[in-house]
């Protein structure tokens, strides 16, 4: 999204809070959607936290005047949205996907031995290395804005991307390769 679309966004939020949401909803919805059904899986999930996100996003719409970027605001809501349902279930990640193929099978192409053993590999790493290669990889964030989402240090989000890309390619060598 360009800047320029941000600013109008945020600008018709603060003259018509309503009209400006829906047009935030309208522009975020499916990238928001993408980027929690990674880290959830399940389409269901996905939906219910999407919901929560833009229910959070506009309880508070305050703390939009102090965000950088409209979609590091948004992203964050829906990390942290996404975690929370995570943490809930007390289930291990790995375990997440295996209890939801029906569901997973429209979101990997199971004849792609590859993109099942990426997705596999992304949600058996570490929380914090999984956001970052998720946001890196699929939303194709800076370093800088990884950051801001993820409640670290530049320095923090290039080191998890490195350290998850290596353990990806070990996960995959492994098990797909071998």
């Amino acid at each position: 999204m360009k800047d320029r679309d941000e600013k109008e966004i945020k600008e018709m939020m603060k003259r018509q809070p309503k009209d400006g949401f829906r047009q935030l909803v309208a522009t975020y919805e499916r990238p928001l959607y993408w980027h929690i059904r990674r880290m959830v899986v399940s389409h269901d999930d996905a939906a219910d936290v999407l919901q929560e996100t833009f229910i959070r996003a506009w309880r508070n719409m305050d703390a939009l005047k102090a965000a950088s970027s409209l979609r590091c605001w948004l992203l964050k809501i829906a990390t942290n949205e996404s975690l929370r349902l995570l943490d809930l279930r007390k289930r291990h990640p790995q375990e997440l996907l295996e209890g939801h193929d029906a569901a997973v099978a429209a979101y990997i192409d199971y004849d792609n031995a590859l993109a099942v053993a990426l997705q596999r590999a992304i949600v058996s790493l570490p929380k914090a290395q999984s956001i970052v290669f998720t946001l890196r990889y699929y939303d194709e964030l800076d370093y800088s804005e990884i950051a801001e989402i993820a409640d670290m240090s530049v320095e923090s989000a290039r080191t998890n991307y490195v350290y998850a890309k290596k353990r990806i390619k070990e996960y995959i060598r492994t098990n797909v390769i071998a």
